[in-house]
């Protein structure tokens, strides 16, 4: 946050510093767009250049039209929002709306259209614009703090891993079953966020892979919730739960972002294989958790999948980062 307002200010002032050493009009305006254009990420500072610039064409293409129509005064203000609003909401062009109105109040207010002063405007736009896309070019690098976030989800995923297998194994209830899982999305959802932003701060290099760990983390921890909830059903102790305890224990104790998880989809089935093999339940409460146990091995497989799924749709050097 202090890097960013400090960028925002001294790029405001150097843009206008800017426009004043060109003998502009309206140099404030110039840092203004500075403050409007400076995004969280780089790529962003370069679509609301793209977005902003074709909006400036837009907008003072109308209002000179307009201008030269109607004269200069309020209603012909008017007439120019009637006609840019639609067609900047159409085109999505709404990043640009604010900041391309306040160049066309610079033609009203001079009371004339020409060459240098419709350049004049173009110029404040690209001084603003070009000075918070370089001052965005230095971004607080975001690697170590992913790192440490894909630890700690790891770390807390161990946790759960080892509660459902002793759930499954006592039938437990534990009070704070709610708040640890409500912590844990916090966690990922901060994460995502924070590598969907590291991504849009690579210009040159692809960097997606994390993008995608944290994805391929928060399906897998919907797939937690949903065993957890089922093994509440879990109204008694069966062989089949010391099975699927076991299992559940050792994906916590082998879980890590490089690790593929086949060995365990491979022993998940064979588990799966033992219970169709097994007598039939004698009596319904047996039957009715039976059932939950096995939806709970199918969550289980699910969970393993995603993690399998995630390192075969890596691109090759994604691919060689992961092994």
């Amino acid at each position: 946050m202090i890097i960013r307002v400090l960028k925002i200010a001294l790029g405001a002032l150097l843009a206008i510093l800017i426009a004043e050493a060109l003998a502009l009009k309206y140099t404030l305006s110039a840092g203004i767009i500075v403050i409007l254009s400076m995004q969280e990420t780089k790529k962003k500072s370069l679509d609301i250049a793209v977005l902003r610039l074709k909006s400036t064409v837009l907008a003072l293409s109308i209002a000179s039209i307009l201008f030269l129509i109607f004269d200069f005064h309020a209603v012909s203000f008017g007439l120019y929002l009637l006609c840019f609003l639609p067609l900047a909401f159409k085109y999505n062009l709404q990043e640009g709306i604010s900041m391309s109105s306040v160049l066309v109040t610079h033609l009203l207010s001079e009371g004339y259209i020409n060459r240098q002063l419709l350049l004049n405007e173009f110029l404040l736009l690209a001084i603003g614009v070009g000075t918070a896309i370089i001052f965005n070019l230095y971004m607080p690098k975001m690697l170590p703090q992913i790192k440490k976030d894909q630890s700690r989800i790891e770390q807390e995923f161990r946790e759960v891993l080892l509660f459902l297998s002793d759930k499954a194994r006592h039938q437990i209830r534990d009070v704070n079953e709610k708040a640890l899982f409500t912590s844990i999305k916090a966690l990922v959802l901060e994460a995502q966020k924070r590598a969907n932003l590291n991504r849009e701060n690579y210009l040159l290099v692809e960097m997606t892979y994390y993008t995608q760990y944290m994805n391929m983390r928060l399906q897998q921890f919907e797939v937690l919730s949903r065993m957890s909830h089922i093994l509440d059903k879990v109204e008694m102790t069966l062989e089949q739960t010391n099975l699927i305890a076991d299992l559940t224990e050792q994906l916590a104790s082998s879980l890590q972002e490089f690790n593929t998880g086949n060995e365990l989809i491979i022993k998940s089935k064979t588990v799966l294989e033992v219970y169709r093999n097994q007598p039939l339940p004698q009596t319904r409460e047996e039957f009715e958790n039976r059932a939950m146990l096995f939806q709970y091995l199918n969550e289980f497989q699910y969970l393993l999948e995603i993690k399998r799924d995630f390192v075969d749709n890596l691109m090759p050097e994604e691919r060689a980062l992961f092994n």
